[in-house]
Order: structure tokens, then sequence, then C-alpha cells
């Protein structure tokens, strides 16, 4: 797995459509920058439900976007998984993302997920291959 970006919490707020503000926590993902809701990403830590990766936009203050992703507790309990539309997946260590929401520590590694396409070579039938031929 190859590192694609990092997680920190940062002390402003970001507004929303309606104007409400909202403490976040950045995420950055290949030079990108996205938001989660801490509120939100707290419940979600905790397994309860899934959290919404938003656009996250710099102009004379925070402002949240549309909503590009979806992050979710991962099987095993030990990571959150972030699923952005057209970019990929990518995993950060809850430990790690539970030490930057309180404050332990200043960033998180975030990691890219290899995707599960079968590449070319993994295809091929070699010489010891057998291969059969189906008519329907």
């Amino acid at each position: 797995m190859e590192r694609a970006g990092y997680i920190q919490k940062t002390r402003a707020h970001a507004s929303d459509s309606d104007g409400v503000a909202h403490e976040v926590v950045e995420v950055h993902i290949h030079g990108s920058r996205f938001a989660v809701r801490t509120r939100n990403l707290a419940a979600a830590v905790t397994g309860k439900i899934s959290v919404q990766v938003e656009d996250l936009t710099h102009n004379y203050g925070f402002f949240l976007g549309s909503t590009r992703g979806l992050g979710r507790v991962s099987a095993s309990g030990k990571a959150l998984n972030i699923s952005l539309f057209h970019e990929g997946e990518f995993t950060v260590s809850l430990a790690s993302l539970r030490s930057v929401m309180y404050g332990r520590e200043r960033t998180a590694a975030i990691v890219k997920i290899p995707s599960h396409d079968i590449d070319e070579k993994m295809r091929r039938v070699t010489t010891d291959q057998q291969q059969i031929c189906a008519t329907v």
C-alpha cells in the first residue's frame, strides 16, 4: 500500500450551504482537500454510521461543498475506509485517527487500498493450464 495523504484536525469551523458552522477534520488525498464533520466522525468511529466526505474550500473562511465519498469502519474494526466516488478507496488506522481527534497527534497517514482489478498477465493461460470452450 502506498501513502496517499493525511488527516489533520484544525480549530477552524466550516459552514455548510445553510450557513451553519461545523467543526471539521481535514482530509488531504493526492493534493485535494476534503472535510469530515467531527460529530459524525465520532459516531462513525464507534461503527454506528457511515460518514460523508465533502469538498472543502477556503474563501475568506472554510465552506463545505458537495459529497465526494463515504467513510465507514472496516470489517475488522481497526480502520476507517474512505471510498471516494471517482478516485478509489483509502484507509486510515482508527488508533491514529482517534489520536488526531482527541489532540494527541497532529496528523494521521492515509494509504491507498490497492484496486481489485486483475492484471492481464494474471489472466493469461499458461502452457500447463487447459482452455475449455463452452457454447450456449
